[in-house]
């Protein structure tokens, strides 16, 4: 293993768009990076004996604090690089039921609701902006 490098299965990950109607307008939530300088979707390494989407709910609450339904299905996948690697992030629909006062990583991030195309235009990652504008199909976000 290179120095620096984490072990391989650090490098495999889930995270959720998370989704909310509001008077009729889809929006989207992100959340800024453990440092607060980006934003970002919730998501994080896939934990042993969870799938990927059961995962990328526990990110949702650990991050977001939001609770709700996780699709099964798989809304799309981007890379990054972290850790002297390049880690893969499998993406999942969440359509937000609840939003918690208190989370277990509030003191450490901020949360913001966005249409999906600013949502979209804040996150760095090209291909994770497709994805959060792709998440709303039949529908074209504003």
């Amino acid at each position: 293993m290179k120095p620096g490098r984490k072990p391989d299965s650090w490098y495999r990950q889930s995270g959720v768009v998370a989704v909310r109607l509001r008077d009729g307008a889809p929006q989207v939530l992100l959340v800024t990076s453990a440092g607060g300088k980006r934003w970002v979707i919730p998501k994080g390494i896939v934990e042993v004996d969870h799938s990927p989407a059961s995962s990328a709910a526990k990110e949702a609450w650990e991050e977001a604090g939001i609770t709700g339904k996780v699709s099964r299905r798989l809304i799309g996948r981007y890379s990054y690089a972290k850790w002297n690697g390049t880690c893969t992030v499998l993406v999942y629909r969440l359509d937000v039921g609840e939003i918690h006062r208190e989370w277990p990583e509030a003191h450490v991030r901020r949360r913001k609701w966005l249409t999906p195309a600013s949502a979209a235009a804040r996150v760095g990652n090209p291909a994770l902006a497709r994805i959060i504008l792709d998440a709303f199909p039949g529908r074209v976000p504003k």
